[in-house]
């Protein structure tokens, strides 16, 4: 599982505590942190797109011939 996913698991799993608990203050509590699980898997896949190499046009490599 890559880091990404794992923090939308954290995410869901918070969101059901946050369901099911009757505490107000629990309840935002564990919805707030169902979102900065979720914030955390958009920074991780952002930060690796951002760590790939762009993708550089060749025009060889599409189609063309010399």
């Amino acid at each position: 599982m890559n880091p990404s996913e794992e923090f939308l698991r954290h995410a869901a799993d918070c969101q059901r505590m946050a369901k099911f608990t009757r505490d107000p203050a629990s309840k935002q509590t564990w919805s707030r942190m169902a979102e900065r699980w979720v914030r955390c898997a958009e920074v991780f896949k952002s930060q690796c797109a951002a760590a790939r190499p762009a993708k550089r046009f060749r025009p060889d490599a599409a189609g063309m011939q010399h």
